[in-house]
């Protein structure tokens, strides 16, 4: 089960979700899981940008959905949301006072090509700028400790 985070002082909550899980969730509902991923996690930075008053985090996850749904057929429209969603967990870091954890072209670039690894590395890197704006200790990977 994923852990709850507030966002702001407001109640708007991000979830703190396992990468794996997101993953592993894409595969075996053949996609469907990420499509609800996908606006779920633009949903969690435009509640941050709302809280902080940074239009910079997005304003309405429902075009960027819109844009990968039937924009896809386009493809334009597709790439163009995918990228800014990948400027605005840049925006997301830094606004969380993180330092920024992988540049958003790079990662656009990772999610057209290495799409389950550009997908745990942004999970990742949205729990770690959750917790540092909720004022949780920031793990640096979700992955169990060996001993």
């Amino acid at each position: 089960m994923a852990e709850e985070v507030r966002i702001g002082r407001g109640e708007a909550t991000g979830k703190l979700r396992n990468p794996l899980g997101v993953v592993g969730l894409s595969f075996i509902t053949l996609g469907i899981y990420t499509i609800v991923w996908y606006y779920k996690v633009n949903k969690e930075m435009a509640s941050l940008g709302q809280a902080r008053n940074n239009p910079a985090l997005g304003t309405s996850p429902g075009k960027s959905l819109l844009a990968i749904m039937p924009g896809f057929i386009l493809i334009v429209p597709a790439f163009v949301s995918i990228y800014n969603t990948c400027k605005r967990l840049a925006a997301t870091e830094a606004e969380s006072g993180l330092p920024e954890g992988m540049h958003p072209g790079l990662l656009f670039l990772l999610w057209i090509f290495l799409s389950p690894v550009a997908t745990w590395i942004f999970q990742n890197n949205l729990n770690r700028a959750l917790q540092a704006q909720a004022g949780v200790t920031v793990t640096t990977s979700s992955a169990p400790a060996m001993a």
